[in-house]
């Protein structure tokens, strides 16, 4: 009976890593086939920047969200750890364990909040920036004209105007351009600016129509994008639920052998199996998430 269980337990391992290696990476797929460089991969800026511009828009937890935080992790990991070993230093230490993770998470969250602000203020800027073009047919004077509207927050408001400044110094938008780009390495950024070189420099005498349609091309790239959102977020439920699922087999097989579970326990090498097993669905876990919150559209 002994060795059934031991093949079972081990049965199941070997489940949750085929699932993670397969259908895992199904559900997930759709992500790696993104639309391309999406969101802003934030190298230049510090955690506390990012920090730092969550908590002006809002979004930062609060002592409450923490607590709660806390006491779900801490609480169901001291349960699981009860329920698997009967051993209350065990729930203890699955619970500090759980707990440490914490901070972690909300680090990936933050990121990725910022990634979705900085897409959404370059939307703004290309946006913004063909539309005062109509009207000022000058590149220069269309940055000056949406810095002075106010719909641009910082970072993306500082960096053009250090984008105006090098223009005026050097007395040409190459030098700009490059800058802005070294910083945002996005496919409408880069579409826009390609246009803009192309008008400054060869003259251009109607661009209304290119304009037009770069324009409808961004409305087309932030549609996919918020759909896009809308879906990872979806998969994203799905995946957390299937694996707090995974956790649930244990008390499974408790139910199913009774008393005979009580000498798993008493074999060392079955209680180590065991312990892989609970540690290698939550590194799966912890796989994804980190997936969910830094990888978002990147291409």
């Amino acid at each position: 009976m002994i060795e059934l269980i031991f093949i079972l337990v081990a049965a199941i391992l070997i489940f949750i890593v085929l699932y993670r290696n397969s259908s895992g990476k199904n559900i997930y797929k759709y992500f790696t086939k993104s639309m391309g460089p999406v969101y802003d991969k934030i190298a230049p800026y510090t955690y506390k920047q990012i920090r730092e511009k969550i908590k002006q828009l809002g979004q930062n937890y609060t002592f409450k969200d923490y607590l709660t935080q806390i006491i779900t992790f801490g609480g169901l990991a001291a349960v699981l750890g009860y329920i698997y070993f009967y051993s209350i230093l065990v729930a203890v230490i699955y619970a500090i364990i759980a707990i440490a993770f914490i901070p972690y998470l909300e680090y990936l969250r933050c990121k990725r909040l910022y990634s979705e602000f900085i897409f959404e203020q370059l939307q703004t800027y290309t946006t913004n920036v063909i539309l005062d073009f109509q009207t000022s047919q000058s590149f220069v004077k269309s940055l000056e004209g949406v810095c002075a509207s106010g719909v641009l927050e910082d970072p993306i408001k500082a960096d053009v105007e250090v984008m105006i400044d090098m223009a005026y110094k050097n007395g040409t938008i190459n030098e700009s351009l490059e800058y802005f780009q070294n910083k945002y390495d996005f496919y409408m950024v880069k579409n826009m600016h390609q246009l803009f070189l192309q008008i400054t420099n060869e003259g251009a005498k109607d661009s209304a129509e290119s304009l037009e349609n770069m324009s409808l091309d961004i409305d087309m790239l932030v549609e996919a994008v918020y759909r896009d959102r809308i879906d990872r977020a979806n998969f994203h439920k799905k995946f957390v639920r299937f694996g707090l699922m995974l956790y649930g087999m244990i008390a499974v097989i408790q139910l199913l052998l009774g008393d005979t579970y009580q000498q798993i326990l008493n074999l060392w090498y079955l209680k180590l199996l065991i312990h892989l097993l609970v540690f290698m669905n939550s590194y799966f876990l912890l796989n994804g998430e980190k997936y969910y919150n830094e990888n978002v559209g990147a291409e």
